[in-house]
């Protein structure tokens, strides 16, 4: 199925999570002098007009990066503030009209020898992408194509440093199988790779199974993350919060996220079920 367009979601609680999460591990990566490799395989349209029809119609960034954008600077976390240092790069007149996409906030991290592949299968959203996130000869290369199914061929990277974003749509229940089985083969490929993957907090049995089943990788480390900004619905219809699961995560994610989270958990709240919780393991 590829129905799914990011655009009506951009800028939610979800997104502000997982991209407050990028941003930190973005920036570990480039403490070191040795370039990387970033692989983005569900990389959208790369940035998202919050004044669009689809932003619009649902507003979901309302309750998400809009609660956060008009706060003190005082009031903010490091993390946060480092989050949303990179939302107003793509605001520079300080209205909130734009959301930058994976993609966008891979690249202005990027150092002159980094390396970003990005993987788009949907047609619109790959067009998209190509005007957002320009090519270049060697540093960034934009292909549309399923980026599950071609992952592998990049794995290890020439330099053995590289940080891979997985963020499917969950659309189908397989999308829940495919995930774990190109982990499951990355890890074969390149053990001491940085991989973030991104799920939906849903009623559905895959989405409720996955971060146990994650938890069996053979990852050296893994860290499990998640918020809940509301209780699930009693009908069980939409998405009450969501979670990452790196595997071989910065050795400081964890303490930065326990700081962080209590905080943000209180801002992005939609009522009193709201939540948070942090789990790490190393074998």
């Amino acid at each position: 199925m590829l129905s799914y367009r990011h655009a009506f979601h951009a800028g939610n609680h979800a997104d502000v999570l997982k991209h407050l999460v990028l941003t930190q591990m973005l920036c570990h990566m480039v403490q070191k002098p040795a370039p990387f490799w970033a692989i983005d395989t569900h990389a959208g349209a790369g940035r998202y007009s919050l004044a669009s029809e689809q932003a619009q119609k649902l507003g979901e960034y309302r309750q998400g990066i809009g609660r956060l954008w008009s706060l003190k600077p005082a009031e903010i976390p490091e993390a946060v503030a480092d989050y949303l240092a990179a939302v107003r790069e793509i605001n520079p007149d300080g209205a909130l009209r734009h959301y930058p996409g994976s993609p966008w906030l891979i690249r202005r991290q990027l150092r002159r020898d980094d390396r970003l592949r990005l993987f788009e299968l949907h047609g619109n959203e790959a067009r998209l992408l190509t005007e957002n996130i320009r090519e270049s000869d060697r540093q960034i290369r934009i292909v549309a194509e399923d980026g599950l199914t071609l992952l592998k061929s990049l794995l290890p990277p020439p330099n053995r440093r590289g940080l891979v974003l997985i963020d499917p749509s969950y659309e189908t229940s397989a999308d829940y199988a495919a995930v774990l089985h190109t982990l499951k083969d990355a890890l074969k490929r390149f053990a001491t790779g940085t991989y973030l993957l991104w799920y939906p907090q849903l009623a559905k049995l895959e989405s409720r199974q996955l971060p146990e089943r994650l938890k069996h990788l053979p990852a050296a480390q893994w860290l499990h993350v998640s918020l809940q900004v509301k209780a699930p619905a009693s009908d069980g219809i939409g998405m009450s919060g969501s979670g990452l699961f790196i595997l071989n995560p910065p050795w400081t994610l964890a303490e930065t996220l326990r700081q962080t989270l209590p905080w943000l958990t209180e801002q992005l709240a939609q009522d009193d079920r709201a939540t948070w919780h942090l789990e790490t393991q190393e074998t």
